[in-house]
């Protein structure tokens, strides 16, 4: 498998801060492939350690899926290394890299058996000040000095205001969410903040420890009138769309929940008092389709995705931009059209009722599109609050949660949207960056292709909309996904970057200079053969889009006409 240009760029960075600084924290929302950069960095530096000492690494998660999602997931990255388990049913430090289970490694009769490591890795790493994950980095470096710390994740800033500095004193890389959002890799939010009369009593709103006082809040928000008005809009607004809608507490919820139920909209409650079984049918029947919208309170927050939600309302503030963002990240994912048939999703429509958008600038404001290609060392600046050395474009310090004030801020935003600007151009880049070439089958950028050695990716434009297809070597062609150019081309991409390495990379790469061979001729129309300028991987191009035409057309085809829509 081979890594996105930005992928690489966070690799290279991380381990050069590892080597320099001996840790380092690497930030990266959901979309940006936080496993696959953890894996590259992982392999990257037991693989440079080893070749005198053997050396070993051990990946820590807090759940048992995501310690078995990640070893999956780094075996394909850095196949032919070693791997083992320490979790509740299994207890081996047999491979060179070992995945563990925080709750079980963290026990003394386990920190015990643990052996000398010369990499700790840390996946969310927002939990590493948290007392389990301390006795294990502690018992690390006592076995182990000299032992690198590296920590990935998406929120580092924790509704404790507790730091990560007493791990972490610096931030490698941050993958912000506009430049996925650019590249296509997540569909643009359109923000609607709306004043719906509370906005100056929210604005007076204290703050606790961790967030707003969410009782102060529900007894601004969770009101009659208030609550009309939000259906009202939603209706409006994003009425068709399945929604996940955020509220203030409990009771908040239930009254919303029964407001949207009385006006004729399928709706379920969802909060942590919940028995799991209760809350895991709720999803199912949402995910099924059979709910419109879920409510919630401070549960879907983080490690849940049902890629079709296409509409997040918020009804309640939140102090940390982290927490915004992990909220609207829930509606941010682009779809499988294999997963979810039928379902184009081309945005994300935001419904803030509250005051974040205000306070910490709206996603669309947020986004900086300018910088995020650059290789080798990182711009950084330093945290005037913890002295960190973090990213130069951080508005927020990862690791103290410093914001830091933005002259750029426009927080009138009144009841209107701004779309993100510079896909056009960012999507040019990602032909650029992408790390194949892409050939213009017909001559009318209607449709291109890219090749590789093992697979194929392949973006159509039929009936208003882009169709990404992929297939190779014994595989059937599938349907990538559907809907906007920049999103089509991002899951083609993948698809190929998935399916081939770095070596096939570089065996097709004379192809690019190389002329059309007899053969490639052969299968090609009469008038290539006066096509003096043809090379053998536009050839290549054009015969697999001849071998595989009646297929991508079937897959097209069947994707356009009366399919449903998430947007």
């Amino acid at each position: 498998m081979r890594l996105r240009p930005r992928q690489k760029t966070f690799v290279e960075r991380s381990v050069a801060a590892l080597a320099s600084r001996g840790n380092t924290l690497g930030v990266a929302p959901t979309g940006a492939g936080k496993t696959i950069m953890l894996s590259a960095v992982t392999g990257e530096m037991i693989g440079a350690m080893s070749k005198n000492t053997g050396a070993k690494a051990c990946v820590l998660a807090h759940r048992d899926e995501l310690t078995a999602q990640n070893r999956a997931k780094f075996q394909r990255v850095v196949p032919g290394v070693a791997t083992s388990v320490i979790d509740a049913t299994e207890k081996s430090w047999g491979g060179q890299v070992a995945f563990a289970m925080v709750p079980t490694l963290a026990r003394a009769s386990n920190l015990a058996d643990m052996p000398r490591l010369d990499l700790l890795v840390v996946d969310e790493a927002h939990h590493a000040v948290a007392d389990s994950y301390r006795r294990i980095i502690d018992r690390v470096r006592e076995a182990n000095p000299d032992a690198r710390i590296f920590g990935v994740t998406a929120t580092p800033n924790r509704g404790d205001k507790k730091g990560l500095r007493e791990v972490f004193d610096n931030v490698a890389d941050q993958v912000r969410l506009g430049e996925l959002i650019a590249s296509g890799h997540l569909v643009p939010p359109r923000t609607f903040v709306i004043d719906v009369g509370v906005q100056d009593e929210l604005r007076s709103v204290r703050k606790t420890m961790s967030d707003f006082d969410m009782a102060e809040v529900a007894g601004i928000m969770d009101r009659a009138p208030v609550t009309d008005e939000v259906i009202r809009h939603w209706k409006e607004k994003a009425g068709d769309r399945q929604t996940v809608v955020f509220c203030s507490t409990v009771a908040h919820a239930e009254h919303v929940t029964e407001a949207f139920r009385a006006a004729g909209v399928s709706a379920a409650l969802i909060h942590g008092d919940l028995a799991a079984e209760t809350r895991k049918a709720i999803l199912a029947d949402y995910a099924a389709g059979s709910i419109r919208v879920v409510v919630n309170v401070a549960v879907l927050t983080e490690g849940w995705d049902h890629p079709p939600t296409s509409c997040v309302v918020l009804l309640r503030p939140s102090s940390y931009k982290s927490t915004m963002i992990q909220m609207v990240g829930r509606g941010l994912r682009t779809v499988d059209p294999e997963e979810h048939p039928g379902i184009v999703k081309t945005d994300c429509v935001v419904l803030d009722f509250g005051t974040s958008s205000l306070i910490h600038g709206t996603l669309e404001q947020d986004v900086d599109l300018d910088g995020k290609t650059e290789t080798g060392e990182a711009p950084t600046k330093t945290c005037p609050a913890c002295e960190a050395e973090i990213p130069l474009a951080a508005t927020e310090c990862p690791l103290c949660g410093e914001a830091f004030p933005r002259e750029d801020l426009d927080a009138g935003e009144g009841g209107g949207a701004t779309p993100l600007s510079g896909f056009i151009m960012t999507e040019i880049d990602l032909l650029k960056r992408s790390s194949f070439a892409w050939v213009d089958i017909f001559g009318d950028d209607a449709a291109l292709m890219a090749n590789g050695f093992s697979a194929w990716g392949g973006i159509f434009f039929l009936d208003g909309r882009w169709h990404a297809v992929g297939g190779g070597k014994g595989q059937t062609p599938r349907l990538l996904g559907v809907g906007e150019r920049p999103i089509c081309l991002a899951q083609a991409d993948d698809w190929l970057n998935t399916h081939e390495t770095d070596e096939s990379a570089f065996k097709s790469k004379g192809w690019l200079t190389q002329a059309a061979t007899e053969k490639q001729l052969q299968y090609l129309p009469p008038e290539c053969r006066h096509d003096f300028g043809l090379t053998r991987y536009r050839a290549s191009a054009l015969m697999t889009f001849g071998f595989n035409k009646r297929e991508i057309r079937q897959l097209v085809g069947r994707a356009s006409p009366d399919i449903g829509r998430a947007a």
